[in-house]
């Protein structure tokens, strides 16, 4: 399952999850956010997982990335 390491208020987390939304994803069933403001476990994930601390990062399976649009692409691709 994917998962998108995120915050409310992060412009880029919020695109991404715009996207999410225009392509029909359920969350629990396709993705899960995790949250990864400073300070909290999500975002100590994130670090250990990629190697630096920026949102959104999105991990699925072996496949890692952190930039909006990337991710987007990304997920358009799979899902269309």
């Amino acid at each position: 399952m994917i998962r998108l390491y995120q915050y409310d208020s992060c412009p880029y987390c919020y695109r991404v999850r715009q996207a999410i939304q225009t392509l029909g994803l359920t969350e629990g069933k396709d993705y899960i956010l995790v949250e990864a403001r400073y300070g909290t476990p999500g975002r100590d994930e994130v670090i250990k997982l990629g190697g630096i601390s920026q949102v959104p990062f999105l991990v699925d399976g072996e496949t890692k990335m952190y930039e909006s649009l990337d991710i987007i692409d990304y997920l358009r691709n799979k899902f269309t």
